[in-house]
């Protein structure tokens, strides 16, 4: 398995957090049918698969339009994710999540597949802004672009699965169970975090000097 895609997979994984989303989809789809549910999640997850591939293959467009170089992006990118790391690790995260299901429930009571499932909550900001970051290591090669692709399509895949079987998952995990992975995969971020703002000052440095 390529390391590409192990790192695109583990990284896009604790952004977007299936895991964690499993309570907020049983939320939005409360009363809601086996097929009604499903329907909902497929097109949750196809919208949001189409943004963070925009997302991807319009980012070096998007960064030179707006005049900001890799290394800053990099650096830029590593202390937001290091900040929604500590998010994390102290809860403030899934309070963030739980607000925003909340607030737009009544909105989307219909639907909630495209707001607020595939966006902000599944593709968000910080997972566009992941992808913009993981596709700019690989300029020019097209193999581990889509590696990175392939990890992100794989996290998606498990999003649906965990949608699919969130009584499952919630009865399994409990309240702890969910706050220690939580936890868990907010230490891992913070050290892809700090990776990224290394790689930074080390690409800005190899420029300027």
């Amino acid at each position: 398995m390529s390391a590409d895609f192990i790192a695109a997979f583990a990284i896009l994984f604790v952004m977007i957090d299936p895991i964690g989303l499993t309570p907020l989809f049983a939320a939005l789809t409360a009363g809601a049918s086996q097929k009604r549910r499903i329907t909902i999640a497929v097109r949750a997850i196809l919208v949001a698969a189409v943004i963070l591939t925009l997302f991807g293959l319009a980012g070096d467009a998007l960064l030179n339009s707006i005049g900001v170089s890799l290394p800053a992006f990099r650096i830029s990118g590593g202390i937001m994710l290091f900040l929604l790391a500590v998010d994390m690790l102290f809860e403030k995260r899934s309070e963030r999540r739980t607000k925003r299901a909340e607030e737009a429930e009544e909105e989307s009571a219909d639907d909630p597949s495209v707001f607020p499932l595939a966006t902000p909550l599944i593709a968000g900001p910080g997972a566009m802004a992941t992808m913009i970051l993981l596709i700019s290591e690989h300029p020019g090669d097209a193999g581990g672009q889509a590696m990175v692709y392939f990890g992100m399509a794989a996290v998606l895949g498990i999003c649906f699965v965990a949608f699919m079987i969130t009584g499952m998952i919630e009865r399994a995990l409990g309240p702890t169970g969910i706050k220690v992975l939580t936890r868990l995969f907010g230490t891992l971020l913070g050290a892809l975090a700090v990776q990224f703002v290394l790689d930074g000052i080390g690409e800005f440095w190899n420029i300027d000097h």
